[in-house]
């Protein structure tokens, strides 16, 4: 099965291939095919985000000539309970798209703070979205639950993997090894989700 991952961030994509490494796959990226994408993220929830991604990613390369890949992407966030969820769905908008992460996660422990809230509570959330070459699409989704420390910890400074403390581990998802992130992370759970469904599928 030959697998494109929709994204252009290489550091999530490396993310992904360390954890398909274990089933003997590999995802490439658009970037391989010299091509570049920005998809329209206007779906108010995960899965249809994700789907989007992988859709117009899919169509993308079919307009190329490759039309016998299987494209997969994700879409996910973090979620705070006292703060309503938020920024839930807009997590990689929050604050603004350029915004650095230091200061969003700045911002976060800040609101938590003013909202005078002993619940500290809070999940990541990962859709997968797999769009094969028939056209047919079906999505994982997963979740990682924990808690918002009240600093930032670590230096895999990925997105919000700083401030979300991992109470299993005892440690934030920014101290883990890729091993440990791969085996507790939403993103690990719902890929191995989607792995499951694939060999199904191509069974």
């Amino acid at each position: 099965m030959k697998l494109v991952f929709a994204t252009n961030n290489p550091v999530k994509l490396r993310e992904i291939n360390d954890i398909l490494l274990g089933a003997n796959l590999s995802a490439k990226s658009l970037s391989d095919f010299g091509l570049e994408l920005v998809p329209d993220e206007s779906g108010s929830t995960f899965e249809e985000n994700a789907a989007i991604k992988a859709v117009e990613t899919a169509e993308l390369l079919k307009k190329h000539g490759y039309c016998d890949l299987t494209v997969f992407s994700d879409d996910s966030g973090l979620e705070v309970e006292a703060l309503d969820n938020m920024p839930g769905v807009d997590s990689a908008l929050f604050m603004g798209a350029a915004t650095p992460y230091s200061l969003r996660n700045a911002e976060i422990i800040k609101l938590l703070a003013e909202a005078g809230s002993h619940n500290r509570t809070a999940r990541f959330v990962c859709v997968i979205a797999c769009a094969f070459p028939d056209g047919k699409v079906i999505t994982t989704r997963a979740e990682t639950f924990g808690e918002i420390a009240r600093e930032p910890k670590g230096l895999n400074n990925f997105g919000y993997d700083p401030i979300f403390y991992v109470p299993e581990a005892g440690k934030t998802m920014a101290e883990l090894s890729m091993a440990e992130k791969s085996k507790l992370s939403h993103r690990g759970k719902a890929l191995r989700q989607l792995l499951s469904l694939l060999q199904s599928e191509s069974s």
